[in-house]
Parts: structure tokens; C-alpha cells; sequence
């Protein structure tokens, strides 16, 4: 006959998705009761209306009757704003206090709660390789660069987030195939993951797409609540979408985030290019290291003849790595996605790994890790 304790040691190599802790860790499991080859249990979700509850549960049944049970009976309930608080707090590597009553719940929004102690990731030892991805207008490809580098390096097996900080021009979410919103937990936000990808964006407290009427200031305290707020976990590379141009935003990155490096995407076009020195002029005033350029649709390569045509000029990326003496990274032709729109996998902007794009992108991927 199977015992509690049986239960729990299989249920501790089962992963809440989004905290990437044990289930059995974080005090989800419940009033374990067995009866002949019957298990019955409560699993005690974050939040009421998790997104991911089935892939939990599929993860529990699984695990239970690979220990021989027959049947698994389970009850989901979720955890009280004060047990949220003490789970908050433990995350963050504080220490649990209070009583039951006292926690305070989640406010729904990035900022809406009390100011938390600014993130691991910009400590003076942090291992995180924080990449800002910018370019001097829109238009470019930048955030698909940033989405596509961001996806390849996972590939690789590193550990990625991304923060998408166009904050008037948010598209990450989109880009990836994101439908859902982060889990709130107390003042706490989990990023939303896809393909190894954990992701935070302005688009996720947005409604219908409207657009943001701020100034400067509130900017950047945005940006401050993505690194406060947000649970990151370990990260190996946190890439920075950035909105075009050397406007408030960079700004702020370039102040707040000393030890960041860059990328620069630009077209062949040589206006394009001169445009983009400005990005790079910024970064070099600020003593922030450029890591390469990447010349986003380099050419057009026809699928029957395979000659390649240069629709929008040649060489403005070569002249712009010249003029900033880095390197040209990537030179990334013209081209979907040829993935399909029926597939659980899909999303409108990522390459698959096989494809001539994917690989370009996963070549550029292993230069970075290379030289990390």
C-alpha cells in the first residue's frame, strides 16, 4: 500500500511551471488521504484562476500513478493573501513574518505595491549578461532581433528573460505568441514564459491595445518596477527591447544599468545607418559596451533561384560596425516564419531552428555565449 510520505518524495520533482519550484517546497500539496490504490489530495494553487492548473495537475496525476495508484482524486484550492505574502517574501530571499491576516494582496499592476529593494540582477556580482537591443529608428526589426536572439539562446540552454522596455511600441508579447497576463503573487509579478523565454512587457497591463500617455518620469519608474517587482529567478542573459532612438528610456537603461551591454540593429540603408550611429554614439558616451550590429533585412534570397537581391541598399551595416570599430554580428535576410498558425507551437515572429533564419540567429546566439 502506498504511503503519504511515497507521495510527497514523487511530488517533489513536480514543478509549479511558473516558479520553477517543487510543489512540495512551496507547500502545495494538502491533506494527502489514501485508500487501497486511491490517492486523494489538495493542491493549493497561487491564485485563484491560474493560468497553468491543467499542466499541474497533468503533472500530479502523472507522477502518482507511476507509484502504482490506480486512481488520483484531486481538489485545487488557492493559498490566502497572507500565506501569498510568506510565499512572496520567501522568493525574494527575505525572511517569512507576520501573521495570518496581515499579508497584504496583490495590486494587480506593476508599482501598485509597496517599493521592494532593487533586483539581484543589477548587484555589483550579478552574473546576468544584461544586452540592451536598440537602433536608431523604427522600423528595423529590432524587437523581432530581440525576441529571436532571446529564443536562440535558450535553444542553447541558457536561462533568458526579456524585458520588452518599448513602452509606447510594446510587441513582445505578441511576437512570441503570448495570449495571457502574469500571475500577481502579494507585490510580486511572475514573468509570463514561452520557449524557455520568460518575458515582461507594458502590453501585459494594457487594455485593448491602448496606447500610453506618459512622460519621462513615469517611464522610468516603470522600468525600475520590471527589475524590483518581477520574479526573475536566475537568468544567464536578460536582453532589453528598447524603444528607438536616444530618448528618455535609454536613458534611464543607460544610468540605471551601468554594466549593460549593446547591440545595435540597423537595414542596409545607409540613411538607416547613420541614423543608428546616434544609438551607438550614446552607448559610447556612456561607457556601455557594443557587442556588435546586426543588419536586419540584408537581402531578399529568391526560394527558386536562390539569387539574392539587395532591396534595400548594401553595406550600412559593415560602414556602421566600422564607424563604431565592432563587430557586424548578423546579417539577417528577408523572410517569415514558415510555421503554422494551427500549431500549439506557433508564433508570428519566431524561426524555427532548422530554417535559414533560425540558424543565423542560433549562430549569432553561440558568438555571444562564446565570448560571455
Amino acid at each position: 500500500m502506498l504511503t503519504e510520505e511515497q507521495v510527497l518524495e514523487a511530488l517533489k520533482d513536480v514543478k509549479d511551471p511558473e516558479l520553477n519550484r517543487s510543489l512540495v517546497e512551496l507547500d502545495m500539496i494538502r491533506n494527502i488521504k489514501i485508500k487501497k490504490d486511491t490517492v486523494s489530495l489538495e493542491v493549493v494553487l497561487t491564485v485563484q484562476g491560474c493560468p497553468l492548473k491543467a499542466t499541474i495537475e497533468e503533472d500530479v496525476i502523472t507522477a502518482i500513478k507511476e507509484l502504482g495508484a490506480k486512481k488520483v482524486n484531486l481538489k485545487f484550492g488557492s493559498m490566502t493573501d497572507w500565506e501569498r505574502s510568506q510565499l512572496a517574501a520567501k522568493l525574494r530571499g527575505e525572511q517569512p513574518g507576520g501573521q495570518p491576516g496581515q499579508g497584504q494582496p496583490g495590486q494587480g499592476q506593476p508599482g501598485g505595491g509597496q517599493q521592494q529593494a532593487l533586483s539581484p540582477l543589477l548587484a555589483p556580482d550579478s552574473k546576468t549578461e544584461i544586452i540592451a537591443v536598440t537602433s536608431g529608428k523604427g522600423g528595423v526589426g529590432k524587437s523581432t532581433v530581440t525576441v529571436n536572439l532571446a529564443v536562440s539562446l535558450a535553444r542553447l540552454g541558457k536561462k533568458v528573460g526579456i524585458i520588452d522596455a518599448d513602452i509606447y511600441g510594446f510587441s513582445v508579447p505578441d511576437m512570441i505568441g503570448i495570449d495571457r497576463r502574469p500571475v500577481v503573487i502579494d507585490n510580486m509579478i511572475l514573468p509570463v514564459e514561452r520557449f524557455g523565454v520568460k518575458v515582461m512587457s507594458m502590453g501585459f497591463f494594457v487594455e485593448d491595445n491602448s496606447p500610453v500617455i506618459w512622460r519621462g518620469p513615469m517611464l522610468g519608474k516603470m522600468l525600475r518596477n520590471f527589475f524590483s517587482e518581477v520574479h526573475w529567478d536566475e537568468l544567464d542573459y536578460l536582453l532589453l527591447d528598447l524603444p528607438p532612438g536616444t530618448g528618455d528610456v535609454a536613458l534611464d537603461v543607460h544610468q540605471m544599468i551601468p554594466k549593460s551591454k549593446e547591440i545595435i540593429v540597423t537595414t542596409p540603408h545607409a540613411t538607416a545607418a547613420f541614423v543608428a550611429a546616434r544609438a551607438g554614439s550614446m552607448a559610447i558616451q556612456t561607457n556601455h559596451e557594443i557587442l556588435g550590429v546586426v543588419e536586419n533585412m540584408a537581402y531578399y534570397q529568391c526560394t527558386s533561384c536562390g539569387n539574392k537581391d539587395y532591396i534595400f541598399g548594401r553595406g550600412g551595416g559593415e560602414k556602421l560596425a566600422d564607424e563604431l570599430k565592432t563587430d557586424l554580428l548578423a546579417q539577417i535576410p528577408l523572410g517569415l516564419p514558415d510555421t503554422d498558425p494551427e500549431d500549439p507551437d506557433f508564433a508570428p515572429s519566431v524561426y524555427d531552428e532548422d530554417s535559414q533564419i533560425g540558424k543565423i540567429y542560433l549562430e549569432m546566439a553561440q558568438k555571444l555565449a562564446q565570448s560571455s
